[in-house]
């Protein structure tokens, strides 16, 4: 194994398991909003103990996504080097101001918020919960700003020395790659936000204890989890397919496993990618629609893999392709699981449709695999660049650093976030164990 490959599975690891926790800190920002506002316009105190419930769980995810995500900040150091002297004058200021919004903004209120308690009116508890969302949503969108320029360059200048520099700042947040990638990018958080909610919901129910807290956890992330399961298809996801298509063609046609050019290409629904042959083995395929989806007409042409010079292809393209289709694949699942929970809370039949509820319950992993299938989808499809059409990956990894090296931290890596995931479990499990209820007597019994 070569260093460049060591260095590139050492970032990814500690990315892809960092990223557990903030997709479900950020999703459930928002619906911790949602309950607070109920809970302050209707004065019912079972809303409000569904928030403080919920916040107990969002501050668990919060340490430990500080704690997978500092040693990224290094990596870059470490690992990327010649990457990071070229690129931080433009990456190192976004990447600066996510780091206020999210330790200082984020984790202040989050305070007030959990430990607040008699302290604070009902009116700044709420405020709090409103800053914590803004924080956590702020902070996202710098780390996606960040991401964005590295995909899609814009408002930069290079020096005499080969470094790059920021042009205007304001364009960089502004870039439409960013703007489209986040706004498909929270609504996924909040599908992973509405899904946990409504399989600690349906375990409630189906165990028979904190029925009243499962109903509500099930009512509102069913809601929720049907609004983003829409919006993340439509039209966020759509209109980034559609700017990754005219910006980065190749990446596209190794998604779709478009090996040749075609006019009125099909979109494949199943088939496995064969690099020597150039096609797609055993597939089913839906005639004209990804000329559709692209263009907005059947009959327009897209450009394959062939068009490109065989070096500029994706790197691991069959795991690009997997790892699109799989993102597809469970968003369709989603969609029509909560169109049909939505339509039996409307009916007043979801509570007591128990293969409904097991359903729910045991999906709740899926949107952590769609999410992680969904950034790798972006990742991967980016290379062989690093920034891309101007840095390839191969020119910014750390060349000082062996492979022995990379290997042996990253095996380190591995045994301690195992560690701290088993740790997150065992959190999180006694506080569901626990309930809202059983929370809210041992609050009481502090108090007094």
């Amino acid at each position: 194994m070569t260093a460049e490959l060591i260095h590139r599975l050492h970032f990814a690891f500690t990315v892809t398991f960092h990223y557990l926790f903030p997709q479900l800190t950020m999703g459930l920002a928002l619906l911790i909003v949602v309950l607070k506002t109920v809970a302050l316009r209707s004065g019912d105190e079972q809303w409000d103990q569904a928030a403080r419930f919920w916040g107990k769980i969002f501050g668990i995810n919060f340490v430990f996504g500080v704690v997978t995500g500092i040693p990224m900040e290094f990596e870059f150091g470490t690992n990327w080097a010649h990457f990071s002297q070229l690129s931080g004058g433009v990456i190192g200021q976004p990447l600066a101001m996510e780091g206020v919004f999210s330790f200082f903004l984020e984790s202040a209120f989050l305070g007030l918020f959990l430990y607040g308690g008699n302290r604070l009116s009902k009116k700044m508890r709420w405020f709090s919960a409103v800053m914590v969302w803004l924080g956590s949503w702020i902070s996202g969108f710098f780390i996606i700003v960040t991401d964005a320029w590295m995909q899609h360059p814009v408002a930069y200048s290079r020096l005499p020395d080969g470094r790059f520099e920021v042009q205007s700042f304001w364009q960089l947040l502004m870039n439409p790659w960013g703007l489209l990638q986040y706004a498909h990018n929270m609504t996924g958080a909040v599908i992973t936000g509405s899904f946990v909610m409504a399989a600690v919901g349906a375990f409630y129910l189906l165990d028979g204890s904190n029925a009243i807290f499962g109903r509500i956890f099930l009512k509102v992330g069913v809601i929720a989890g049907l609004i983003s399961c829409i919006l993340v298809i439509f039209p966020t996801g759509d209109l980034h397919g559609k700017y990754v298509a005219r910006n980065q063609p190749a990446a596209i046609a190794a998604m779709e496993g478009l090996f040749k050019t075609e006019t009125g290409a099909g979109i494949i629904l199943m088939g496995q990618p064969n690099e020597e042959t150039g096609e797609i083995d055993n597939p089913i395929v839906v005639n004209d629609v990804l000329s559709f989806l692209i263009y907005g007409t059947t009959k327009a042409e897209v450009k394959g893999l062939d068009q490109f010079p065989r070096e500029d292809w994706p790197t691991t393209l069959p795991l690009l392709y997997y790892a699109y289709h799989i993102m597809a694949g469970l968003g369709t699942y989603f969609v029509l699981l909560m169109i049909g929970a939505a339509f039996l809370l409307w009916r007043g039949k979801l509570y007591h449709t128990r293969w409904v509820l097991w359903l729910l319950l045991i999906s709740f992993p899926l949107p952590y695999i769609a999410n992680t299938a969904g950034w790798m989808t972006a990742e991967i499809g980016r290379q062989p660049w690093l920034i891309y059409g101007l840095m390839r990956t191969s020119q910014g990894f750390s060349a000082n650093v062996s492979a022995g090296n990379g290997l042996f931290t990253l095996l380190g890596f591995m045994g301690l976030y195992a560690l701290l995931g088993l740790l997150f479990t065992v959190l999180v499990y006694r506080e569901i164990s626990n309930g809202p209820e059983k929370q809210t007597k041992i609050v009481a019994a502090h108090a007094d």
